[in-house]
C-alpha cells in the first residue's frame, strides 16, 4: 500500500457478477458505514437506467458518468462503495479511488461469471452472440487493472457472508495500519 494514503472508505471492484453489490451491502452493515453503488448513483444522476445509457448515449457517455462518480467520492469518508465493472479500467478512475478508499477487487472464473448472470437482462455489454467469449474477453482486457488493487479476493468458493467478514477484516488492517 502507497504512503501518505488516508483510507477511509471501503471501495469493491471486479466484473459483473462477482458479488460486488451483494458483498458491499452487507460489508456496509458490518462496519456500520454508509452502502453507495456506482451505478445507482449514475442512474439517479441520470434520470435512466444503466442499460438506457448504453442504447441511447452510448458506452463513452456511460464512462464520463463513472468518472464524474468518482469524482463525487472523494468528499465521502465511512462509505462502502461498489462500482461497476468496468469502472476501474477507465482513466485515473482507480488512483484516484485508492486517495481514500481500500481497494479490494473480487474475483471469479468466466464460467462462474456466466453461470452467475446469464438470467439476468440488464448487462448491456453482455447484448452479444457469444455472452460466454465476450465475459472471457473484457476479463483479459481489465485483469491488468484489477491486479492493481489492494487486495485480490475470489468469491467462487465462498458465500457472500464470508467475502464480506473478510474483506471487512482487511479493511481494519489496513485502517489500523494508519494509526
Amino acid at each position: 500500500m502507497q504512503e501518505n494514503r488516508r483510507i477511509s472508505n471501503l471501495c469493491l471492484i471486479g466484473f459483473m457478477g462477482t458479488g460486488k453489490t451483494s458483498v458491499a451491502r452487507l460489508a456496509s452493515e458490518l462496519l456500520q458505514f454508509s452502502f453507495l453503488d456506482t451505478d445507482d448513483w449514475i442512474q439517479a444522476h441520470a434520470g435512466c437506467s444503466v442499460s438506457d445509457i448504453f442504447q441511447h448515449r452510448g458506452e463513452a457517455a456511460f464512462r464520463e458518468m463513472e468518472r464524474e462518480a468518482v469524482r463525487h467520492l472523494e468528499g465521502l469518508t465511512k462509505t462502502v462503495i461498489a462500482t461497476g465493472g468496468g469502472l476501474s479500467a477507465q482513466g485515473d478512475n482507480l488512483e484516484n479511488l485508492k486517495k481514500h478508499s481500500l481497494v479490494v477487487c473480487l474475483w471469479a472464473s468466466p464460467e462462474k461469471i456466466w453461470d452467475r448472470v446469464k438470467s439476468q437482462s440488464h448487462r448491456p455489454l453482455l447484448n452479444d452472440s457469444d455472452p460466454k467469449a465476450r465475459i472471457r474477453q473484457l476479463l483479459a482486457q481489465r485483469e491488468p487493472f484489477y491486479k492493481r488493487a489492494d487486495i485480490l479476493m475470489n468469491t467462487e468458493l465462498r458465500t457472500i457472508r464470508e467475502v464480506a467478514q473478510q474483506v471487512v477484516l482487511q479493511f481494519r488492517l489496513a485502517a489500523s495500519e494508519q494509526k
